[in-house]
């Protein structure tokens, strides 16, 4: 199975619908997030990876969407491919990042 990438104004449409059927993830580190976060974002730091990947199936549900972001895209893509050998279907990179996010986006969040 191949993941999917979409671009920060997909993920913008994305983060306006009230939609809960949907799990957002932030593997950015804990330092990062202080800078700046999006709300509804979960935070699983692939540093901390060691402490959550024999739970993951317990975290998240692998038949739900999961969208994956960090800084640029390379981290959450490597978090994408490892969700998709763990039985994830519906896994989602997004390109660019938070900081594609912040350029294209919303320009009043920190960019780093």
């Amino acid at each position: 199975m191949n993941m999917i990438s979409i671009n920060v104004e997909e993920l913008a449409v994305i983060l306006t619908e009230e939609n809960h059927e949907i799990q957002l993830i932030d593997v950015r580190e804990e330092s990062e997030a202080e800078i700046v976060f999006l709300p509804s974002f979960k935070l699983l730091p692939l540093s901390q990876y060691e402490q959550w990947r024999n739970q993951i199936k317990t975290i998240l549900n692998p038949d739900l969407e999961t969208i994956v972001m960090c800084h640029h895209g390379i981290r959450s893509a490597n978090m994408c491919q490892w969700l998709i050998s763990q039985g994830f279907t519906k896994v989602k990179n997004v390109s660019g990042g938070i900081d594609a996010y912040a350029i294209y986006i919303d320009s009043s969040i920190s960019r780093y």
